[in-house]
């Protein structure tokens, strides 16, 4: 064979491999894309294009095809086999990605689907990178059988093998019903669509089946229903554009794994930067509202921040943010929503996001405004003791830098579970309004006084001395200090500038978790 024979063969050969490429890029049917389209969906190469660094993704597998037979499957055997999946960059750093294509077997898994997925996400455990999911697809593939079943097991374990040890987050961008739903539930984050994003074990039709209950998709597992009632979106956004964009926000605030810590920036704004603000967003009588998102706007750098669960258990916020350049975790009760109490749903929103920060090394800052664990009948019968006892154990548990924060009233149980200095808070700061106490002064006197102030002339007179007595002696701003509790008495203003160093001080905290296989909290 001369030279020139071989140049042909070769040249044959490459317009061979363009054509598959091109079948595998385009998807076997046009008609598809545009009922994608259509439907105001985009496609997932559209998709993973948004998301990733322009021109930094490598594919894998493009030319997977099934090979089951039955029902018709042999004669339809398109390339990527409805889903796919590789690697680029995200600001430079490397990000794994599968995204369903809705357009091939309207993204449902099968036993092949299923190992291109394995494949990927066995890369980013090794690589230590994190994994993106773009969702968008219709389960299982009945035809397939007990394979594609095997297959979401296989996923399963490897969400909960790579837990904690690189981010994993779940884009929601079309339907996950039925065992697909398990494994953004089993990941870091997730991220929903309004409109077009939903989730459900049970679907519409079987709900209506078995209850007699009729009720539309996005009702019963729709973006907003898990944004704001189940809690299982942590973001939701009004188009994928957005939420994108959003995922790769976050992405820049997280490490890559555990081994790393999260990327530092320079600071452009002083450290010692004082904000009057302060001292009037936060009104000194405990019984006045305010939204502590203010005040965490005021601390941090660029008052930029992101917020996690926003819609969610909203009496307490969790984000996250940057001091000095460097990525902190911040939980806060919001005084604006339920006087910020803490309630079952409160307890594990913040436990979720402690156990996160603490898995991959982003320093806690706690913002202290509770009056205490919400009373009622349907919080004790629905298990406040056990769901509250997640956050105390989250926090307990804990191994990175904690600095607590207490800005006015910290009661009771509810005091020592945000973070309090007694299980392990490294810095245990206050505001000269602060009053940590058991209970609120009035609900102290009424107690220990009670008899007292019922046989008194004048009750009301003698209620408000004992008041003031019980607040001079037990619950001034100074006495959890005077008893070191409290490490120091802060000006509002200098917040900002004594929690950057404090962090800059702790940063090589060095806390060996016990020795155990692992703990066993309470769920």
């Amino acid at each position: 064979m001369t030279d020139t024979d071989n140049a042909a063969g070769m040249s044959d050969r490459l317009a061979d491999l363009r054509e598959h490429k091109g079948l595998a890029m385009d998807g076997p049917d046009p008609r598809a894309t545009e009922r994608q389209h259509d439907k105001g969906k985009l496609t997932a190469r559209e998709r993973i294009d948004l998301l990733l660094d322009k021109g930094s993704f490598t594919e894998v597998e493009p030319l997977r095809r099934h090979r089951a037979t039955g029902f018709g499957l042999e004669d339809r055997r398109p390339y990527t086999d409805g889903v796919v999946t590789g690697w680029g960059t995200v600001e430079g750093r490397t990000v794994f990605v599968y995204a369903h294509d809705f357009r091939i077997f309207g993204g449902a898994l099968g036993e092949a689907h299923a190992e291109k997925i394995h494949k990927i996400m066995d890369l980013a455990l090794a690589a230590g990178a994190p994994l993106v999911s773009l969702n968008d697809g219709a389960g299982a593939r009945i035809q397939e059988g007990v394979s594609a079943l095997a297959g979401y097991g296989g996923i399963f374990r490897r969400n909960t093998r790579s837990s904690g040890v690189i981010p994993q987050i779940s884009v929601m961008l079309g339907p996950c019903a039925g065992g697909a739903a398990y494994s953004p539930a089993l990941t870091d984050f997730v991220f929903a669509v309004r409109d077009i994003a939903q989730m459900f074990v049970t679907g519409p039709d079987v709900v209506a089946a078995v209850t007699g209950e009729r009720v539309s998709h996005n009702g019963l597992g729709g973006a907003e229903v898990h944004g704001m009632r189940s809690g299982v979106a942590h973001f939701v956004y009004d188009d994928e554009e957005t939420c994108l964009d959003e995922v790769r926000h976050l992405l820049s605030l997280l490490p890559s794994n555990n081994r790393e810590l999260p990327p530092a920036v320079p600071v452009e704004e002083p450290e010692e930067r004082r904000d009057d603000t302060l001292l009037e967003l936060v009104p000194a009588q405990g019984s006045r509202s305010y939204d502590i998102r203010g005040v965490i706007e005021a601390i941090v750098d660029g008052g930029d921040f992101m917020e996690v669960h926003a819609g969610w258990a909203a009496n307490l916020v969790c984000a996250l943010g940057r001091l000095g350049g460097e990525v902190v975790g911040i939980v806060a009760n919001q005084p604006a929503v339920l006087a910020g109490v803490l309630d079952n749903d409160a307890s594990e929103k913040g436990a979720r996001f402690v156990q996160f920060c603490d898995a991959f090394s982003i320093p806690l800052v706690t913002l202290v405004d509770v009056p205490g664990f919400l009373p009622g009948v349907d919080q004790e019968h629905q298990g406040i003791i056990r769901r509250g006892a997640k956050l105390l154990y989250a926090y307990c548990n804990a191994t990175v830098p904690r600095i607590s924060v207490v800005l006015r009233k910290a009661y009771g149980g509810a005091y020592i579970v945000m973070d309090s200095r007694s299980i392990g808070a490294d810095l245990a700061l206050a505001w000269p309004t602060n009053e940590i106490a058991v209970m609120g002064a009035e609900a102290a006197a009424s107690v220990i006084f009670r008899r007292e102030i019922a046989a008194a002339e004048r009750p009301d007179e003698l209620r408000r001395s004992r008041i003031e007595e019980y607040r001079a002696a037990l619950a001034h701003p100074y006495h959890a200090a005077e008893r070191g509790l409290v490490d120091d008495v802060i000006d509002p203003r200098d917040t900002r500038s004594v929690l950057i160093r404090s962090l800059a001080m702790l940063r090589g905290k060095d806390a060996e978790p016990a020795r155990r296989k692992h703990g066993n909290p309470p769920q």
